[in-house]
């Protein structure tokens, strides 16, 4: 798998053109790592010692807040090291971020769906949501979600790193990622953009589309509800999670889904930094700052009794 014609690795050239601005994403970077580090631990912890989040939202969410902790943690501190200083890293430290980003982030693309038809059985079907969304099958379902990553990033990871590079080895991004890894080979990359393509349909598209016809008929059950506070109630439950989708995928789509152009690369790498390093430090917040559940655990937790003031 070893590529000879870049022995030594490969230059990250991030935004090495702006010194001024890398000092600042230095800064942004790592408050946004920390940000990622103390809230998703907070929600795992949370969903773990409370007996009152055990319920199949909550073990989705920790989940989620478990795969954004090792995706971030997979390349910030390589990132944060180059921002500050030298911008390389080896072959072998590219080739396992780029298949550790590669799988964690497709399985945060199916892990979204498996959300969404969470809370679509929640709000279209609340009468049977036990019985649909029973412990088993959500153990199911993330393993499901899991394996897709893994297979995606086993398929597409060794062909990327067999392209021939050019002898600069200079990528032009933060972080070795196919569409950069393709851009900097020599060669014919046709076979891999294509396979690229087939995965963006698979891994981007379909979920989403998957997401779009879940809350379609969520917002048509919501419509049905004849008391303005049933329907707000039955919104707030997928409020966040809709939050945390649209800025997932729009993010994720400027970066895989882009037109070849200057313009739309330059472009794409603050769409793809927000993507890898913004999106994991704001879920924990969106999800606590509007879930009421999730606060009232915290206080919980602190010691405080919240439940009789927020009731």
């Amino acid at each position: 798998m070893i590529n000879q014609s870049s022995p030594t690795g490969f230059v990250l050239l991030g935004f090495s053109e702006h010194p001024r601005l890398e000092k600042i994403l230095f800064m942004v970077v790592l408050t946004s790592y920390l940000l990622t580090l103390v809230g998703n631990m907070l929600i795992i912890l949370l969903s773990v010692l409370d007996p009152r989040l055990h319920s199949p939202m909550y073990f989705f969410l920790s989940n989620l807040s478990f795969l954004d902790l090792c995706f971030t943690t997979s390349f910030v501190p390589q990132m944060l090291f180059n921002l500050w200083g030298p911008k390389t890293i080896s072959f072998l430290g590219c080739s396992v971020q780029l298949f550790v980003c590669m799988a964690l982030g497709s399985t945060e693309c199916i892990l979204l769906t498996v959300m969404a038809f969470d809370r679509y059985v929640a709000v279209c079907q609340p009468l049977h949501y036990a019985t649909i969304i029973h412990p088993r099958l959500c153990k199911q379902l993330t393993a499901v979600a899991w394996v897709i990553g893994l297979v995606q990033s086993t398929i597409q990871t060794p062909p990327t790193l067999r392209l021939p590079f050019c002898s600069h080895r200079q990528i032009d991004d933060f972080l070795c990622e196919v569409p950069a890894l393709i851009q900097l080979s020599c060669g014919d990359t046709t076979y891999n953009e294509i396979q690229m393509a087939v995965a963006s349909v698979f891994i981007v598209v379909v979920p989403l589309s998957l997401i779009l016809i879940s809350y379609g008929a969520i917002a048509r059950a919501v419509m049905k509800i004849n008391s303005a506070n049933g329907r707000r109630k039955a919104f707030g439950t997928c409020s966040s999670h809709l939050m945390v989708v649209l800025i997932f995928y729009s993010s994720v789509t400027a970066v895989y889904l882009q037109p070849k152009n200057p313009y739309a690369h330059e472009r794409g790498k603050f769409f793809g930094l927000f993507y890898a390093v913004g999106t994991p430090s704001l879920n924990p917040l969106i999800y606590t700052l509007r879930n009421k559940e999730v606060k009232r655990a915290f206080k919980r937790l602190l010691g405080k009794d919240g439940d009789s003031r927020e009731n």
